[in-house]
C-alpha cells in the first residue's frame, strides 16, 4: 500500500462515491478544497481511500474521509489516518478534528479521538465532532 498527496480532484469521484452516491457529484466539493491538502491510499497502483484535512494555525480538521466499499475493513483507512497524523505532528499542528458519522465513531477512538457533545444531524445523517490533541 502507498499513501501519497493528491488532488483534491482526484478524491471527488471516491467522497462521491462512498459518502453522497445519490447526491450530484459537485455536493462532494467543500470549499476550501483548492488549499486543504489531500492524501490518497493507493492498493497495486488504484486509488481506494482519500482524506482531506483543512488547517489553520495549529488546528486541522479532517474532511470527507472515505474508502471505497470493496477495500473497507482491510486496514486501509486507518494507514492513511495514522499517515495523516504523522504529517500533522511534523507540522507542529496539535489539535485534529472531525465530524464523524456516528457509525464510525469507534473507528476515530483508534486514534484517541473522543466524541465532544451530543450528535447532530447534516443532510439526514447524524454526527459527532471527535478530537484529539497531542
Amino acid at each position: 500500500m502507498k499513501i501519497k498527496q493528491i488532488t483534491w480532484q482526484q478524491a471527488l469521484p471516491i467522497r462521491h462515491c462512498v459518502l453522497w452516491p445519490q447526491k450530484p457529484l459537485q455536493f462532494c466539493k467543500v470549499v476550501g478544497d483548492e488549499t486543504a491538502t489531500h492524501f490518497g491510499g493507493f492498493l497495486n497502483d488504484e486509488l481506494v481511500c482519500v482524506a482531506s484535512v483543512y488547517s489553520q494555525g495549529n488546528v486541522a480538521r479532517l474532511r470527507k474521509f472515505a474508502t471505497l466499499a470493496n477495500f473497507q475493513g482491510r486496514g486501509v483507512g486507518s494507514a492513511v489516518i495514522t499517515h495523516v497524523i504523522a504529517h500533522l505532528k511534523q507540522l507542529n499542528i496539535n489539535y485534529f478534528w472531525c465530524d464523524a458519522r456516528t457509525t464510525a465513531s469507534s473507528f476515530y477512538q483508534q486514534f484517541g479521538m473522543d466524541v465532544e457533545g451530543p450528535a447532530f444531524d447534516k443532510a439526514g445523517v447524524q454526527y459527532y465532532k471527535m478530537s484529539v490533541s497531542w
